[in-house]
């Protein structure tokens, strides 16, 4: 099947062409403050040793994807954990319990062998704030159906990863639009599309559990290098990255997701979304206070 290219919006404020990074996006971004980046870097080295442990997951549905040490299963559940990591983090951790129980101990073979009435019937009732039961069918239909055509999810985004010239977005849109396709629904705020301008977070978060592998993000998707993640972008990561003057866009937008991952990627250009996890724990964790954090980073890197 031929999928069409995504129209990806444009950047405000880019004239001419730029070459394209290691990436190949394309896109303009605030030149990094390269004289500051040999103490930011170990700083965040340094958060990244202390922080970066699973001990410092809970609360957050990452930790459901530690339940299945088989990529066939963890794809499927990782998949279904950051679409609904959204509202209440309490909330949240029910209603991805809630769903994978319907999914038993063997996601994929439970998908693999239902249809979308078994799925209606299993979620009815289920109720994620904006998010139905019904969504959830839809979601796991186009789940089924890709597997069935391609292996896995993750040979599909591959696919589609290196036909777009190893470009995430235009890969990122073409996965969202085959989903829909194929699960029957629209675009919508379960399954954002980088080509609306959304900043994808859910999406982007899922890439990093997906693509990364430590002692955090479990992996699975080796045929995707890190350097290509984007960093899974909400208010509280937009704040920390406006205080480390990587931004200076007041909308956490795909564009300025993009403009972060450039300043990242000056700092590790291999893994730019490296420090994600730990960064964004201070906010999160009730013994690490996002004001504290400005004390640990070196204080030109501060707006």
């Amino acid at each position: 099947m031929n999928y069409p290219a995504p129209v990806i919006p444009a950047v405000a404020g880019q004239g001419q062409a730029r070459p394209r990074d290691a990436q190949g996006q394309g896109h303009a971004a605030a030149e990094p403050d390269h004289e500051n980046m040999i103490p930011l870097r170990a700083a965040l080295e340094q958060l990244y040793h202390q922080y970066n442990r699973r001990e410092f997951v809970h609360p957050d549905p990452l930790e459901f994807l530690y339940e299945y040490p088989d990529h066939r299963h963890r794809e499927i559940v990782g998949i279904i954990a950051s679409s609904l990591a959204y509202g209440r983090v309490n909330q949240i951790l029910k209603s991805v319990r809630r769903v994978l129980d319907k999914l038993g101990p063997s996601p994929a073979d439970f998908i693999s062998s239902a249809s979308r009435q078994d799925f209606l019937h299993s979620l009815h009732g289920f109720k994620h704030r904006f998010t139905t039961g019904e969504d959830i069918a839809g979601l796991l239909e186009g789940v089924r159906k890709i597997i069935q055509d391609h292996g896995s999810l993750g040979n599909f985004f591959s696919e589609l990863f290196y036909k777009n010239n190893r470009e995430t977005v235009p890969a990122l849109s073409m996965f969202v639009r085959r989903l829909c396709e194929a699960g029957g629904v629209q675009s919508n705020f379960l399954l954002p599309s980088p080509e609306k301008g959304s900043a994808c977070k859910r999406l982007f978060l899922y890439l990093r559990w997906m693509v990364r592998n430590d002692d955090v993000d479990p992996g699975g998707w080796d045929a995707i290098p890190a350097y290509a993640i984007i960093i899974p972008l909400d208010t509280h990561m937009h704040h920390i990255a406006r205080e480390m003057n990587f931004t200076s866009r007041k909308q956490a937008s795909l564009r300025a997701a993009m403009e972060i991952t450039d300043h990242f990627r000056s700092i590790n250009p291999e893994d730019p979304v490296k420090y994600d996890f730990v960064l964004t724990r201070f906010g999160i964790r009730e013994e690490l206070d996002r004001n504290s954090l400005a004390s640990l980073l070196p204080s030109r890197s501060l707006l």
